[in-house]
């Protein structure tokens, strides 16, 4: 498989992932985002860095936000909202900070493919991007030895992540257009001590 059919591949599985997403946990997200007074955001690994991705988007855009874990991040507090980027829903780090934020009635958006996990039974609005759970790798990687494809076209979280980010970089354009915000003025907040 040359590295043009992958890619093919991988934007085919992606876009089958986003098409699932159900549109009024999206709504729920868009609104939980412009009713916050300060937003949280966090996640372990590669989910943590789509996760951090999101919140430069989101301070870009004039959003106040804190990532989970940095120095910086004050104390969470009721009128705040935390978002957890997390395929599994399972990773510890996230999980302990979800439960913090619980017992403070914060209001929590998980982006997972698990809603039965903790994480989503933490939360009060579940995004679901389906990605590849561990049970299915073990099914996939079955299924790929009877016919002889030995290559995961997705190893571990890939396909969550990559997903997690185009439908979070989504949420940003649609940001942009309710709130009347051009590129140039994006710019005006980006890091310039780089």
């Amino acid at each position: 498989m040359t590295i043009h059919t992958r890619m093919e591949k991988l934007t085919q599985k992606i876009e089958e992932q986003l098409s699932a997403i159900d549109r009024k946990s999206i709504d729920q997200l868009v609104e939980s985002l412009t009713n916050a007074k300060r937003i949280f955001i966090g996640g372990a690994g590669r989910s943590g860095l789509v996760a951090k991705a999101f919140g430069m988007r989101l301070m870009h855009l004039g959003f106040t936000v804190y990532v989970i874990g940095e120095v910086i991040t004050p104390a969470i507090n009721k009128e705040d909202l935390l978002i957890i980027v997390s395929g599994s829903g399972q990773t510890i780090s996230v999980v302990v900070a979800a439960r913090i934020a619980k017992e403070k009635g914060v209001k929590i958006v998980s982006i997972t493919s698990n809603p039965n996990s903790d994480i989503g039974k933490l939360s009060d609005v579940i995004v679901q991007i389906k990605g590849r759970r561990p049970e299915d790798a073990k099914r996939d990687y079955e299924a790929r030895q009877l016919i002889g494809n030995h290559e995961p076209l997705t190893p571990l979280g890939t396909l969550f992540e990559l997903s997690a980010m185009v439908f979070l970089d989504s949420i940003i354009d649609e940001l942009m257009l309710r709130y009347q915000k051009s590129e140039d003025e994006l710019k005006k907040l980006h890091a310039d001590l780089e």
